[in-house]
C-alpha cells in the first residue's frame, strides 16, 4: 500500500494570504494618499473657477479649453511615459513625474490671461500623464487578477475620497484667504497649499515604494515566494486567453484594447463632467457661499467611495467584471438625467449628482488589467487610458461652450448621460471570458 501523503495547501495559502495583507497595508494607503492629491490638483481648477473667472475677466469657454487642453498633454505623454516606468522602475519615475507636476501645478497661482492658463494646464497634463497607468501596472506586479478588483477600488477610491476632503477644504480654503493674504487671492493660495504636498510625497515615494516583490524586504523569503508563484500562475492564464502579442504594434493592433479605450472614453465623459462642473452645478442651485457649495460637493464623493469598495469587493467575491461596470453606468445615466430634468429641485439634483459621481466612476481598470499580459501591458494600459483621457478635453469644453451658448448645463447633461449609456452597452460586447477572473 502507498502511504505517501499529500501535503495540505493550507499552510502555503495562509502564507500567501498574510502576504497579500502586508502587501495591502504597506503599499495601498501611501500610494492611495499620492492618488489622492494627483486628483485633486488635476481637478481644483473646478473650485477655483468660482473667483478665477471673474478675477481674470475670462468666459466659461476660456476655462472649459484651459480645464480640457490639460488633457491634450496628458495624452501624447501617456504612452512614452508608461513605457519609461516600466524601463527604469516604478519607484523613480513617479518620484519624478510627482515633483515635476506638484510643481506645476503650485505654479498655476501665477495665471493671468487665457495663454498662461492654457501653457501651465498643457505641461500639468504632460507631467501627469503616466501616474495613474503607472499605478495599474504597478499592481500588476503584486496582486493576481483576482485580487486586483478591491485593490484597484481601495486606489481609486482616492477620487471620491479627494472630492469629498477637497471640496469642503477648497471651499473654505476660498473663503479664508478671500481677503488676500500677502498679495494672493483666494484661489491663487489654492493651487499653492495644494501643490505643495505633492512636491513632498514625490520625493517620499522614492524612498517608500518597491519597485517589486523582489525588492521588497518587509517580505519575508517565504511570502516573496509565495506571491512571485501566484503571479506566475497568473501570468500564464492572462497569455492563454490574450490574444494581444508581445510588441507595442501588437497591442495598437489588437481590437479589444481600442473597444476599451472607447469604452473607457464614455466613462471618463461622465466623470470630467462631474468633476470639472459640480461646484458650478450646485452653486447654480442658489449657493453662493464657496463653502456651503463645498460640503454639499461632498455628498456625490462619500456615496462614491462607499460604493466604489462595495463593488470592487462584489466583483471579485462573484469572479464577475462586465456588470460591475455596466450597472453603475447605468446608474449614472440616470443620474444625470435627472438632475438635466429636475434643475429647479434641489434634493433631486444632489441625487441625481450622487446617483452620476457613483455611476462614472466605475470599476473599469479590472477589465484590461485582467488580459493584457506583463509585456503587452505597460503599452497596452496607457493607450487605453490615453483614449479614455481624451474625454477630459472633449467633456468641459463641451460643458463650457453649451453653457456660454445657453446659460445653462442641461443640454450638457443630456449629452454626457447619452455616452454613459452607449458604454453601458459596449462594456456587455467585451467577452467574458477574457475578463471574468
Amino acid at each position: 500500500m502507498n502511504t505517501t501523503t499529500t501535503a495540505t495547501p493550507w499552510p502555503a495559502a495562509s502564507v500567501l494570504d498574510g502576504a497579500y495583507r502586508k502587501a495591502s497595508w504597506h503599499l495601498i494607503p501611501f500610494i492611495f494618499v499620492c492618488y489622492f492629491f494627483n486628483y485633486l490638483d488635476r481637478v481644483n481648477v473646478g473650485f477655483a473657477k468660482l473667483e478665477m473667472l471673474d478675477a481674470l475677466q475670462l468666459s466659461n469657454t476660456v476655462y472649459g479649453l484651459g480645464a480640457g487642453i490639460f488633457f491634450i498633454g496628458y495624452v501624447l505623454s501617456g504612452v512614452p511615459s508608461n513605457l519609461i516606468l516600466h524601463k527604469i522602475g516604478a519607484r523613480r519615475w513617479i518620484a519624478v513625474m510627482m515633483v515635476a507636476w506638484g510643481s506645476l501645478s503650485a505654479c498655476m497661482l501665477f495665471v493671468h490671461n487665457p495663454v498662461s492658463f492654457y501653457v501651465l494646464r498643457f505641461f500639468t497634463g504632460v507631467a501627469e500623464a503616466g501616474f495613474f497607468p503607472g499605478m495599474v501596472l504597478y499592481f500588476t506586479h503584486w496582486f493576481p487578477a483576482q485580487k486586483r478588483g478591491q485593490v484597484m477600488a481601495l486606489f481609486m477610491s482616492a477620487i471620491p475620497i479627494s472630492g469629498l476632503v477637497g471640496g469642503p477644504l477648497s471651499g473654505w480654503m476660498l473663503q479664508h484667504f478671500s481677503a488676500g493674504q500677502a498679495g494672493m487671492a483666494g484661489w491663487q493660495w489654492l493651487f499653492l497649499l495644494q501643490g505643495l504636498p505633492t512636491v513632498l510625497l514625490g520625493v517620499g515615494v522614492y524612498f517608500y515604494l518597491n519597485d517589486g516583490i523582489a525588492q521588497a524586504r518587509w517580505l519575508s523569503t517565504e511570502e516573496k515566494a509565495a506571491m512571485q508563484a501566484a503571479l506566475a500562475s497568473d501570468e500564464k492564464q492572462r497569455q492563454a486567453n490574450s490574444s494581444v502579442g508581445q510588441s507595442f504594434s501588437d497591442v495598437v493592433r489588437n481590437g479589444n484594447v481600442w473597444m476599451l479605450g472607447v469604452l473607457y472614453f464614455c466613462i471618463q465623459m461622465g466623470v470630467y463632467a462631474i468633476n470639472f462642473w459640480l461646484p458650478s452645478i450646485i452653486k447654480s442651485l442658489g449657493f453662493q457661499s464657496s463653502v456651503a457649495v463645498g460640503w454639499l460637493s461632498a455628498i456625490p464623493y462619500l456615496c462614491a467611495a462607499i460604493f466604489m469598495v462595495w463593488a470592487g469587493r462584489s466583483a471579485d467575491r462573484r469572479r464577475e467584471r462586465r456588470w460591475h461596470v455596466s450597472l453603475p453606468m447605468l446608474m449614472g445615466f440616470t443620474g444625470l438625467m435627472m438632475a438635466a430634468n429636475f434643475s429647479s429641485n434641489v434634493v433631486v439634483v444632489m441625487i441625481g449628482l450622487s446617483m452620476a459621481t457613483m455611476g462614472a466612476l466605475a470599476m473599469f481598470w479590472s477589465l484590461p488589467s485582467a488580459f493584457l499580459g506583463s509585456a503587452a501591458a505597460a503599452a497596452g494600459l496607457a493607450l487605453i487610458n490615453s483614449l479614455g483621457q481624451i474625454a477630459g478635453f472633449v467633456s468641459p469644453f463641451l460643458v463650457g461652450w453649451i453653457k456660454d451658448a445657453t446659460q445653462s448645463t442641461d443640454t450638457a447633461l443630456y449629452i454626457l448621460s447619452s455616452v454613459l449609456l452607449l458604454g453601458a452597452i459596449l462594456v456587455l460586447r467585451v467577452p467574458a471570458k477574457l475578463v471574468n477572473r
